[in-house]
């Protein structure tokens, strides 16, 4: 089950509220868990299983790890919670991709394939693990108890709206708010009003672009102008998909009287690869940088270890989007430009209008240049989109490529957002009409009858992130 699903809209989330507001006080934690298991299970209910013994483990293992006597067995229990947790992880996610390269590798020495698997990826198992570790981490680091109530770190885990694909939420900073939240209209209200515009992004934007996309990465020699085309639009179809869930998510969490983090803050604006990943996913770059760089060394053991620890931080986080190599080199890539940006001091050189939007320019280019790798499904696929962009398949579209008005429209209309955000950025002024305004009162009825009325042609509409 999916937000951008008619199932989900007229079913579950009428349902699901209902019996949630009619639930008393605490009780209504024991809803949540319930009915998040109900929407988790909608897919496979094997893997509601595996969602549930995680939970389990974590609960335990953290009372294990905040008990411990010694500082020893506290980072015993830890290194055995944080192992089993990345084991999981390692086995579903990433044992295909294992198995594949080595029997690429037996072939080429003995020409036979040793082994056969195929485990099925369970959704939203690189979200809950993170999350898992971090919980861990942070009763380690005596930044929070360990919870001694199984339904709050159960809600906590399987809460709906972020189970799916984030953002990466962290126990201590949502412990008060499951212990107690105060629920209003105006925040409900609030979060019907995120829940819309996040609909509509996915719905209107995302899918409107994803074909122009769909047709360079299927492309066998795409041309010049059908490779930048297809880069700008899958850029686009990305940006849009992933901050109109984080953004539903959000809305849907005000529903629920609860406050998650910010995901997305006009990433296109930003005028370095480092400034970018501070604007980008939010949650996963803050949490790679609490998580993985600083316990590496983070800046604090000379330039050649904090360029290592930048490089290795950005690898890890290409690697968790993916078992393809194609993850890696672009984690690789952004690692490499955010060392460079240090070494050089780039961001304090690029001073003045001009430089600005040099530096603008020249992180967009690095950023769709990565966006190649991150969609294509193998090297050889993002060599060939490569190829196309610097026109050795030629300038002309390629015979049977063809978009359509209403692509080109809203290829415009996403181009003409992003470009108002990256406005608000530099300028601080806004382009989404005030809150409660009469503007507001019909742009909103607008975007949500067009999104169900678009969404019913249609009945399902994934998110890319859920392959995650």
């Amino acid at each position: 089950m999916v937000f951008s699903s008619n199932i989900f809209i007229y079913l579950f989330l009428p349902l699901f509220l209902a019996a949630y507001y009619l639930t008393p006080g605490r009780w209504k934690n024991i809803t949540i868990v319930l009915g998040s298991y109900v929407f988790y299970a909608w897919w496979r209910v094997d893997f509601l299983i595996l969602l549930i013994v995680f939970t389990l483990w974590n609960y335990l293992i953290a009372i294990v790890i905040d008990k411990a006597a010694t500082q020893r067995r506290r980072n015993l229990f830890l290194g055995v919670g944080v192992v089993i947790n990345v084991l999981t992880l390692l086995y579903f996610k990433y044992m295909n991709f294992f198995v594949e390269n080595w029997n690429l590798l037996a072939k080429q020495v003995a020409g036979t394939d040793p082994f056969v698997t195929h485990i099925i990826l369970p959704i939203g198992i690189s979200f809950f693990v993170f999350q898992a570790i971090s919980y861990l981490v942070d009763v380690w680091r005596r930044d929070v108890e360990a919870t001694t109530s199984l339904v709050d770190l159960a809600a906590f885990k399987a809460i709906f709206p972020q189970l799916i694909a984030g953002p990466v939420l962290r126990y201590k900073d949502l412990k008060d708010q499951f212990r107690g939240r105060v629920h209003t209209v105006d925040k409900f209200a609030e979060g019907v009003r995120r829940f819309i515009y996040g609909l509509a992004t996915k719905i209107l934007l995302a899918d409107s672009v994803a074909p122009i996309a769909d047709q360079l990465f299927g492309s066998p020699s795409p041309s010049l102008t059908q490779s930048w085309l297809g880069a700008v639009a899958y850029s686009l179809q990305l940006f849009f998909d992933f901050s109109g869930y984080s953004s539903m998510a959000i809305g849907l969490a005000l529903m629920m009287g609860f406050v998650f983090i910010e995901n997305f803050d006009n990433p296109y604006a930003s005028r370095s690869i480092t400034e970018f990943w501070r604007r980008w996913h939010i949650s996963l770059s803050t949490w790679l940088r609490d998580y993985v760089y600083i316990p590496l060394g983070g800046n604090r053991k000379g330039e050649a270890k904090t360029y290592r620890n930048l490089i290795l931080t950005m690898l890890i986080g290409g690697f968790w989007h993916g078992a393809n190599w194609t993850f890696l080199l672009w984690g690789g890539l952004h690692g490499g430009v955010m060392a460079l940006e240090r070494r050089f001091n780039l961001a304090a050189k690029a001073q003045g209008t001009a430089l600005k939007l040099l530096a603008w320019v020249a992180t967009i280019l690095i950023v769709l240049a990565g966006w190649v790798l991150f969609r294509a499904a193998n090297l050889g696929e993002a060599l060939t989109v490569y190829a196309g962009m610097l026109g050795f398949h030629g300038l002309a579209p390629a015979d049977g490529w063809s978009v359509s008005l209403t692509q080109v429209t809203f290829l415009a209309i996403a181009l003409t957002v992003v470009g108002l955000g990256v406005r608000q950025a530099w300028t601080g002024r806004g382009y989404v009409p005030a809150r409660g305004s009469r503007l507001e009162l019909f742009v909103l009825p607008l975007l949500l009858i067009l999104s169900l009325t678009r969404l019913s042609a249609s009945s399902f509409s994934p998110f890319l992130y859920f392959q995650f």
